[in-house]
């Protein structure tokens, strides 16, 4: 299983200088880093666009992913123009986790319809997909064929969208910032029942004491469980991320 890292706290406190910490990550032997789309609930969590292209440019040759975009928010051809932009920093190390969103403070901000979140995110995917893959479509030119192209799609969602992942996304990304092991598990066995492929648990919480036993064993588990990749959640304030990075050889 691989080790990532996200690039922002996800609670109130003094932002991150990213760049600096991503070559921190990058130089203890992370091997993916993310940043989600997090709006509108009292506390700063940097752009995903502006973090990871901050992140790109600071290191080379590591992943670098959304996790998750929430598309709900944006209008396809503006999300596709920014996601394209994105890939020419990033070029094919970008992996792109989407999301109907599950916070109504997010939509609240933007003045969205939180109760239509999975309609929206069903009608404007197909639109999004076109846009990236091609570059344009019968409204929009936004890029030549030769600067368009689709990064792998990650959907993050529960329910029936686990299932749903398996047969049209590129992956699955299961959030444990809302759900313990126990629920991510089980969800994770219905994923690799439908036939899915990549498995990411994220923003998995790291305990700012010294004792990393209890986030070691939580490691293990999705490890033994099958995850390809399990993304952590580390502040400034600790625990080190070389000591993070040893829980899993």
């Amino acid at each position: 299983m691989r080790l990532g890292a996200t690039l922002a706290r996800l609670g109130p406190g003094p932002p991150i200088a990213i760049g600096e910490w991503a070559k921190r990550l990058a130089g203890e032997g992370f091997e993916s880093l993310w940043a989600a789309q997090v709006i509108g609930r009292g506390f700063l969590a940097p752009d995903p666009f502006v973090a990871l292209a901050t992140a790109a440019t600071a290191v080379d040759n590591i992943e670098v992913g959304t996790a998750t975009l929430q598309v709900p928010l944006h209008h396809p051809a503006d999300l596709a123009h920014r996601i394209l932009s994105l890939r020419a920093v990033c070029g094919d190390r970008l992996a792109l986790g989407v999301s109907p969103g599950s916070t109504d403070l997010d939509y609240a901000a933007f003045d969205r319809d939180y109760r239509a979140r999975f309609r929206v995110f069903s009608e404007n995917l197909p639109r999004l997909r076109h846009l990236l893959e091609l570059g344009r479509d019968d409204q929009a030119d936004l890029a030549p064929p030769g600067q368009a192209g689709c990064p792998p799609l990650l959907l993050g969602s529960w329910g029936a969208n686990v299932e749903r992942a398996a047969r049209e996304f590129d992956g699955w990304l299961a959030s444990a910032y809302r759900r313990d092991p126990d629920q991510i598990i089980a969800a994770h066995q219905r994923y690799r029942a439908a036939g899915g492929r990549r498995a990411i648990v994220c923003a998995i919480p790291m305990s700012a004491t010294d004792d990393l036993g209890p986030s070691a064993e939580v490691l293990q588990r999705y490890a033994e469980a099958g995850f390809d990749d399990a993304v952590v959640l580390i502040g400034p304030e600790g625990p080190d991320p070389a000591r993070v990075r040893a829980l899993l050889p």
